[in-house]
């Protein structure tokens, strides 16, 4: 399994920011290969992000080619660019 965490910085409201995210949430349910995906907000001013569980490397780089992966910028306003980990999950405490 692989583990990706996003950290991005917008300037839209934290209202706005979440009501886009939920209203994205179904396209991201259809992913083949996505396993989970958390939204999260930082300790740091209007910095948000994602952590992704991908069944397989093969599946993250599948959709990186998706028009989905490429509106994140301009869906959230995203101020720079992302900074995006990518890491193998050895185990998992639970099942």
């Amino acid at each position: 399994m692989i583990l990706q965490i996003i950290r991005l910085t917008s300037d839209l409201p934290e209202e706005e920011l979440q009501k886009r995210a939920k209203d994205r949430a179904p396209n991201f349910k259809s992913i083949s290969g996505l396993l989970q995906k958390y939204y999260i907000k930082t300790s740091n001013e209007g910095e948000y992000g994602g952590v992704y569980i991908w069944d397989s490397l093969q599946s993250l780089q599948a959709y990186q080619q998706t028009d989905l992966a490429k509106s994140i910028p301009e869906a959230y306003a995203i101020k720079g660019v992302p900074d995006i980990e990518i890491m193998d999950i050895i185990f998992q405490l639970r099942k």
